[in-house]
């Protein structure tokens, strides 16, 4: 594996805690203050390297605030920080939970061949009945390892997989719209 530049710690950028749930007010407080402290158009009159450095801490504050503002993104992103999940990883899913998906697929492709729009609609509320669990599920969880004062490395490792599981049902739902 090829060596990476470190992730930024957006938490630390914004002085918060890294949780699964941050406080969204907290969050949103942080970014409407280093906005307006990062404003480029109050570096106008300062040097190239200063206007570059003001450009960059605000570039920073708002890749910070697009991700810990989105669930899903956010949920990656502290397993990366916890460096429980590494991009381009591998992770293999159970053998239950891809019967169950296999089934779901095989639907989808029995349909995609031969159109029917009551069993389409019953696939999608199943795919989203699936999704909603799992998400009900990574809630439960993530909200467990907030409350706990450290890392818990078996529980981290149950948000990773139900975080995989719930990618897999997310990439199924977007083929349920085309």
């Amino acid at each position: 594996m090829t060596d990476k530049k470190q992730q930024p710690n957006y938490f630390e950028f914004y002085e918060l805690p890294v949780k699964f749930h941050p406080e969204l007010s907290k969050v949103k407080a942080k970014f409407y203050a280093l906005s307006k402290k990062y404003h480029p158009d109050f570096y106008a009159n300062e040097s190239a390297e200063k206007q570059e450095e003001v450009l960059q801490k605000s570039t920073e504050n708002n890749k910070a605030y697009k991700i810990l503002s989105n669930d899903k993104r956010l949920v990656k992103y502290v397993l990366e920080l916890k460096k429980v999940l590494t991009e381009g990883e591998q992770y293999v899913l159970s053998q239950e939970f891809l019967m169950d998906m296999m089934d779901v697929n095989e639907m989808l492709m029995d349909l995609e061949l031969d159109e029917d729009a009551e069993k389409l609609l019953e696939l999608k509320k199943e795919v989203r009945g699936i999704s909603s669990k799992l998400n009900e599920s990574l809630i439960k969880l993530t909200v467990l390892h907030d409350d706990k004062d450290e890392d818990d490395v078996a529980l981290l490792r149950q948000i990773k997989d139900v975080y995989y599981r719930q990618k897999y049902v997310w990439r199924l739902q977007e083929r349920l719209k085309d």
